[in-house]
C-alpha cells in the first residue's frame, strides 16, 4: 500500500514516472468520490503538449508550485479539467485525471451531470462529477476541498499515446487500468503529426 507521505514523495518525480501511481487512488470532494482509472502525464519545458512548456505564467503558475496540489484549466471553454501537480523541484508538470468510477455520491454526481449516467469517463465529466471549478486550482490535495486518497498501484496497467493533443501526441504518457469499463475512448487529434516529436 502506498501511504500519503509516500505518494507526496512520488509526486516530486517527473510526471511520466509518477502518473501510474495515481491509478486506483480515490479523489473526493466530501460528497462524491471517484476511483481513478485513467491519467495522462504532462511534463515541463521538454513537453510541447504541456501547459508548462513555455514556463510559468499567470494561468499555469500552479504547475510550478508544490507537488500534490490541484491544477485546473478550462478545456474548449466548456469543461473544467483536474490535474495533480507533480515535478521535481525547479520544473513544472502535472497529471491529468482522464477517467474514473464514481464509488460514492452517485446521486450527487448524477445531479451535477444533468442526469447523464456516464459520470466520470473522460476529464470533463470527471471534473463535473466532482464539482470542480477554477476556485479549486492551487488547493492542497491532502487538506483542501478535493482530497486524494492513495491506493496500491494496480499490477496491470497499459500505456499509450495521449488523447487529443497535436504536439508530442505519440508519447506513451497515457496510463489506464487494463480492461476497466470507465476508461475513456482514445481519440487522436486530427492536427497531430504523423510521427513522434
Amino acid at each position: 500500500m502506498v501511504h500519503v507521505t509516500d505518494l507526496h514523495e512520488l509526486l516530486a518525480q517527473p510526471a511520466p514516472l509518477a502518473a501510474p501511481y495515481l491509478l486506483g487512488a480515490v479523489i473526493s470532494d466530501g460528497e462524491v468520490a471517484v476511483r481513478i482509472v485513467e491519467v495522462e502525464a504532462y511534463a515541463g519545458p521538454d513537453d510541447p503538449a504541456s501547459h508548462a512548456y513555455r514556463g510559468p505564467g499567470r494561468k499555469n503558475a500552479v504547475m510550478f508550485g508544490p507537488p500534490g496540489h490541484a491544477y485546473v484549466y478550462l478545456s474548449y471553454g466548456v469543461h473544467w479539467c483536474l490535474n495533480v501537480v507533480c515535478h521535481p523541484q525547479g520544473s513544472g508538470g502535472g497529471i491529468l485525471l482522464r477517467g474514473g468510477e464514481v464509488v460514492d455520491g452517485v446521486e450527487v454526481a448524477l445531479a451535477r451531470r444533468g442526469g447523464n449516467p456516464d459520470l466520470a469517463r473522460g476529464p470533463g465529466r470527471l471534473g463535473q462529477a466532482l464539482g470542480v471549478t477554477m476556485a479549486d486550482s492551487g488547493g492542497d490535495l491532502r487538506t483542501g476541498r478535493l482530497c486524494l486518497e492513495p491506493a496500491a498501484r494496480p499490477e496491470r496497467f497499459v500505456t499509450g499515446p495521449r488523447v487529443g493533443v497535436s504536439r508530442a501526441a505519440d508519447r506513451p504518457w497515457r496510463f489506464w487500468i487494463e480492461g476497466d469499463p470507465y476508461v475513456s475512448a482514445y481519440r487522436r487529434s486530427s492536427r497531430a503529426s504523423a510521427r513522434p516529436r
